[in-house]
C-alpha cells in the first residue's frame, strides 16, 4: 500500500513539474502581459492613487438595507488567504528546491498577474448572486458559466476549488508547529486543531473577515519588522545575495551544502508555483470573497487585488531573503523550521514567537478557505454539498497529517494548476466585460 502511495505522488510531482515548467508560466504571464497592455499599465496607475481608491471604495455602497460585508474587511479575510504560512513556508521550498533564482521568478510573475486577480475578482463581483443570508454568492463557478455558456466547465472548477479550500499543507504544517514546540501528542494535536477548524468555519466569511481585520494588521507590522531587522544585522552579505538571486535565475544553481542544486526550469516552476499558491493568482479564491462586498461597483472592490498581492510579494520577498542572507537555506530540516531558525540567530526566543504566529496565521487560512469550498459545495449540491465536503475535508486533513509537507503542497500545487487553466480561459473570453478605470 505504501509504495502504491509513494508511486502517486512521484507520478503528481511529474505532472506538476511538466505544468509549472512549460504551461503554467506561460499561461500567467502571457494572460498578465496582455492585460497589462491592453489596459496601459492599469495596475502601475492603482497604486498612485491609493487615497482614491480606498475613498470611492468606501463611497460605493448601496443607499438603505445594506447587504454583504464592508470591503475593507474583505481586504484583510482576502490578505488572511495570502499571507500566511504560504508566505513563510511555502515560498521556502522554492529556493530549496529550484534555489535562490526562484525568488526572481516569483517576483516576474507577481506584477503582471496582478491584474489576473483583478479580473477574476472583477467578474466575481459582476456576475454575483444574492443570496438568503443576506449576503452574495459570486466567484468562478459563476462566471466561467457566463464564460462557457455550460453546467460542466464551472461545476469541474467548483470540485477542483473544494480540493484546494482543504488547506492539507497549512493544517500539517501547525499540526506539526504544534507538535514540535509544545511536545503534545500528534493524535490530539490534530483532534483539537481539527474541531476548532470546522467551528470556526462554520461561521462564514462575514465572521472570518471580523477576525482578519484586527489580526492581520498587527501581525504584517510585527513580521515585516522582525524580517527587516535580520536583514539588516546581514546587510555585508545582502548585495552577494542578490546577485546569486539573478544569476541562479538564468543559470540555475550548483550544489552546495546540503542543497542538491538547480536547472534554469526547476527555479522557474518552484517560482512560479509558489507565487501562485501564496498569492492564490488565477485560483479563484479571492474572487470567492471579495464578492461578498458591499460596494455596488465591481472594479473599487477588485482594485485592493492589486495591494493585497503587493503586500503579499513584499512579505514573501522578505521570507526567502531572511533565510539566504543568514545561509540556512543550503541545510535540510522541515519547511516550517527555516525562517525561525533564521530569527533565531539574532532574536531570543524566536521560536516561540514564530510558533504563536504561524499556529495563528495559519488557523486563520485553513478556515477561510474552508469558508470558500463550503460555498462551493453548496453550489454543486444544495442539499449534499455541505455534509458531503465536511466529511472529504475531516479526511483529508487527517490523512495527510501523517505525510511530509512537501506532499501535501504538491496536492495544492496541482489542483491550482487546473484552476488557473480554467480561471484564466474564463478571464480571456470574458475580457470584453471587464473594465480597467
Amino acid at each position: 500500500m505504501l509504495g502504491f502511495i509513494n508511486s502517486f505522488f512521484e507520478c503528481l510531482t511529474t505532472i506538476e513539474q511538466f505544468f509549472w515548467s512549460y504551461i503554467g508560466f506561460v499561461i500567467l504571464l502571457a494572460c498578465g502581459i496582455y492585460l497589462t497592455i491592453s489596459s496601459k499599465l492599469f495596475q502601475f496607475r492603482v497604486f498612485f492613487s491609493f487615497r482614491k481608491c480606498i475613498k470611492e471604495l468606501l463611497t460605493s455602497k448601496k443607499k438603505g438595507p445594506v447587504k454583504g460585508v464592508h470591503p475593507i474587511k474583505l481586504y484583510f479575510a482576502s490578505v488572511s488567504g495570502m499571507v500566511g504560512l504560504g508566505n513563510i513556508v511555502g515560498v521556502i521550498t522554492a529556493i530549496t528546491i529550484g534555489g535562490p533564482g526562484a525568488l526572481f521568478w516569483m517576483l516576474a510573475a507577481c506584477f503582471p498577474s496582478m491584474l489576473v486577480k483583478y479580473s477574476e475578482i472583477y467578474l466575481g463581483i459582476r456576475y454575483r448572486r444574492a443570496n438568503d443570508s443576506g449576503g452574495y454568492d459570486g466567484g468562478p463557478m459563476f462566471y466561467l458559466k457566463k464564460a462557457f455558456k455550460n453546467k460542466i466547465i464551472p461545476g469541474i472548477a467548483s470540485v477542483l476549488l473544494c480540493i484546494y479550500s482543504i488547506e492539507v499543507f497549512q493544517f500539517d504544517v501547525v499540526a506539526d508547529t504544534v507538535v514540535d514546540v509544545l511536545g503534545i501528542n500528534h493524535y490530539i494535536v490534530i483532534i483539537l486543531l481539527l474541531s476548532a477548524v470546522m467551528y470556526t468555519a462554520l461561521g462564514g466569511i462575514k465572521r472570518l473577515s471580523q477576525v482578519c481585520s484586527i489580526l492581520m494588521p498587527v501581525f504584517i507590522l510585527l513580521y515585516t519588522g522582525t524580517c527587516l531587522w535580520v536583514i539588516i544585522c546581514r546587510a555585508d552579505v545582502l548585495l552577494d545575495v542578490i546577485k546569486t538571486v539573478f544569476y541562479s535565475a538564468f543559470s540555475g544553481h550548483a550544489a552546495v551544502g546540503g542543497f542538491s542544486g538547480s536547472t534554469v526550469m526547476l527555479a522557474i516552476q518552484e517560482g512560479i508555483s509558489r507565487s501562485v499558491y501564496s498569492g492564490d493568482i488565477g485560483i479563484g479564491y479571492d474572487s470567492v470573497i471579495q464578492s461578498e462586498t458591499q460596494a455596488t461597483l465591481p472594479e473599487r472592490q477588485a482594485r485592493l487585488a492589486i495591494f493585497s498581492l503587493f503586500t503579499d510579494v513584499v512579505i514573501c520577498s522578505l521570507s526567502t531573503l531572511v533565510v539566504l542572507v543568514t545561509g540556512i537555506w543550503t541545510t535540510h530540516m522541515a519547511p516550517s523550521l527555516y525562517v525561525s531558525t533564521a530569527f533565531a540567530q539574532f532574536i531570543p526566543g524566536a521560536q516561540f514567537f514564530m510558533a504563536t504566529f504561524l499556529v495563528i496565521a495559519g488557523f486563520t487560512t485553513i478556515v477561510a478557505f474552508l469558508a470558500v469550498g463550503l460555498k462551493c459545495a453548496r453550489f454543486l449540491s444544495e442539499k449534499y454539498g455541505k455534509p458531503v465536503y465536511l466529511t472529504v475535508a475531516v479526511f483529508s486533513f487527517i490523512f495527510f497529517s501523517f505525510f511530509e509537507q512537501e506532499k501535501a503542497l504538491l496536492m495544492m500545487s496541482i489542483s491550482a494548476g487546473f484552476l488557473v487553466l480554467l480561471n484564466v480561459s474564463g478571464i480571456i473570453r470574458l475580457r470584453k466585460f471587464i473594465r480597467f478605470r
